[in-house]
């Protein structure tokens, strides 16, 4: 990628981080070693991998959480949907990652009954209307952290803190994979199950985790040689762990800056933006995501005029893309004119204010370029 290419499509994902990169390359050079082998290479391999589940683990939870590596965060979703939520019903929303909704819909073809609450303009979860749909028969509510699609924020701990008031014996999952090294956030009592993904914060794709309560018994997702404490089986990703550790130390220690600093980008960009351009992304939402639309026009169309220019965004969940529309934006309750023009700007801690402007007059000039062409 060349070095005048804006990419803002960091929600998709992010460019890995070099250092991190180079550090557990070296190590897994080094400590080739199966883990699961008792020789002292295999043993200090492990070791490795015990320190960065600590270190990954420590970032947001305390000892009475674990950590079980994945494949990636659609792997620790579907874990936590088809594991933890095994009879009467479970509960999420119609603005879940498709990891989430797709493994709920499916619940219903193995007896158990989903039912999804709506969600407001800006994609946050209706809490009334999701605790209505909780009853004695729930056995899971799982409600995403941060909307992939509109930054929009859920509070994830105080939903939980409602569902246990409820009914006790449900599990609450959320999917963090937006908020993991974005948001100032530690898990409570009541969260049972929390999904993160490497390549969203400078790992690499092919590595994730679900954090599990220690105390849930939870039955394997993976079977085999009982890796991860036989709930995921399979040859751990070494070099992937190890880039997934480096890089949350990374990300970590700017999170709180970043985020200061890249809401003030989203918000400058946006009142940079034309008329035509209507806000979905809530002020209050994630700081590293901005979705608007392009009222009247193509979102497709927009994204590749703007690759032209220099600037790669994207249209949505690149997990939902082969959709006419994007169903998130739907469940939020518009109509086909701006359905059709959604546009999602996602950043990272290396985007910057030159970057942000530059951006803001290529949608613009595009926007204006296409509403011209079609009249």
């Amino acid at each position: 990628m060349g070095s005048k290419v804006i990419y803002l499509d960091n929600a998709a994902t992010t460019q890995p981080n070099g250092e991190a990169l180079r550090r557990a390359a070296a190590e897994a050079e080094e400590l080739f070693y199966n883990p699961s082998a008792l020789y002292g290479g295999g043993l200090a391999a492990r070791e490795q991998i015990r320190l960065a589940r600590e270190s990954l683990l420590g970032r947001i939870a305390d000892a009475r959480f674990e950590l079980i590596f994945t494949s990636c965060g659609t792997e620790a979703d579907n874990h936590a949907i088809f594991c933890g939520g095994r009879r009467g019903n479970v509960v999420t929303t119609a603005g879940e990652h498709a990891a989430v909704y797709a493994a709920c819909t499916e619940l219903k073809n193995r007896g158990v009954e989903p039912r999804f609450a709506p969600v407001g303009r800006d994609g946050r979860a209706d809490a009334e209307r999701l605790l209505a749909l909780v009853d004695d028969k729930t056995s899971l509510v799982s409600v995403v952290h941060v909307n992939n699609e509109t930054g929009a924020v859920n509070d994830v701990a105080a939903l939980a803190k409602r569902v246990k008031e409820k009914n006790p014996r449900c599990l609450f999952h959320s999917d963090g994979v937006q908020a993991f090294g974005k948001l100032p956030f530690r898990l409570t009592e009541e969260i049972d199950l929390y999904s993160v993904s490497a390549h969203k914060i400078g790992g690499l794709k092919g590595t994730g985790a679900l954090i599990k309560r220690k105390s849930l018994s939870l039955p394997p997702f993976v079977y085999g040689g009982g890796q991860e404490g036989g709930l995921r089986s399979g040859t751990e990703n070494f070099l992937g762990i190890l880039a997934f550790s480096h890089a949350a130390e990374e990300k970590f220690r700017g999170l709180e800056a970043d985020a200061a600093r890249l809401s003030d980008f989203r918000e400058a960009l946006f009142h940079r933006l034309g008329d035509r351009f209507v806000r979905i992304s809530p002020q209050d939402g994630s700081p590293y995501l901005l979705t608007v639309a392009a009222r009247g026009l193509r979102g497709e169309i927009l994204q590749r005029m703007l690759e032209e220019r220099g600037v790669i965004v994207g249209t949505g969940s690149a997990c939902s893309s082969k959709k006419p529309y994007s169903r998130v934006i739907e469940a939020c309750g518009y109509g086909k004119d701006v359905l059709g023009g959604v546009i999602r700007i996602s950043f990272s801690p290396s985007t910057t204010e030159e970057e942000i402007g530059r951006a803001a007059d290529a949608l613009n000039d595009a926007a204006r370029e296409l509403g011209e062409r079609i009249g």
